[in-house]
């Protein structure tokens, strides 16, 4: 794994505790973003875990910069052992020049996938099927999740063609959707398309009533999903 993103990474979270309200629900955060137990960051800390809870929980005085570096270090360590989903999954928004409050996750797939599998690993509905006439078909070739409200108001035209990674053949995931009004005015703009969009967040009774249409028009496969995001995350990564 290479140490200059996990060394980045962990400046990251540890910035973030030092610098929030809250730095309990900060550590908490980014310790349920690893998918890590109190218990096994305890065993990892050698304490007890009532030691993290009362940290979590703010119980225990803010911890100091010694303790945020040993629970930042632990979780780092931990998700090394499983592998490095996380760490390589921050590489690859850092790669992309994103910020990792805009895009939680962008990747290029070894060989297309069946819209369907994407769908059925983040529990989504679809709305609409488009790209039946395209070389592509019902496929795509990577994905992008991105926070919509942060893409629309943070990101200039060209940084959002650059959403699409490698190839515009992909599924573009927004986050934090309330109806989906943004999101398919802002594909209407863009050219070419991707193949897919996704609104998180939502099901399909809340979803804006013109945005099925517009999916048809820009011929654009459309689906919606209301599981929370680290089970989006989780499941995506679960793709080839």
């Amino acid at each position: 794994m290479a140490r200059g993103v996990r060394d980045e990474l962990a400046e990251k979270i540890a910035g973030e505790v030092a610098l929030s309200d809250d730095p309990g629900a900060t550590l908490r955060k980014w310790r349920t973003d690893f998918d890590v137990a109190q218990t096994a960051l305890a065993e990892r800390l050698d304490v007890s875990p009532s030691v993290v809870s009362d940290y979590e929980s703010g119980r225990r005085d803010n911890p100091g910069i010694g303790v945020v570096r040993r629970l930042v270090d632990a979780l780092l360590d931990i998700d090394e052992d499983r592998g490095g989903d996380r760490i390589r999954q921050y590489a690859r928004v850092l790669s992309s020049g994103f910020d990792s409050e805009v895009v939680h996750d962008l990747r290029e797939y070894p060989a297309t996938v069946g819209v369907e599998r994407v769908y059925d690993a983040i529990d989504a509905e679809e709305l609409h099927r488009g790209g039946a006439d395209t070389v592509a078909g019902h496929t795509v070739a990577g994905h992008t999740v991105i926070n919509s409200l942060a893409a629309i108001t943070r990101l200039s035209s060209d940084q959002f063609h650059q959403l699409y990674g490698q190839s515009t053949n992909r599924a573009l995931v927004f986050t934090g959707v309330t109806r989906g009004e943004s999101p398919l005015v802002a594909m209407r703009v863009l050219s070419p398309t991707p193949s897919a969009v996704v609104l998180h967040g939502l099901d399909g009774d809340d979803i804006w009533e013109y945005a099925p249409e517009l999916a048809r028009i820009d011929d654009v496969s459309l689906a919606v999903t209301d599981a929370d995001l680290e089970t989006v995350l989780d499941g995506l990564r679960g793709l080839p």
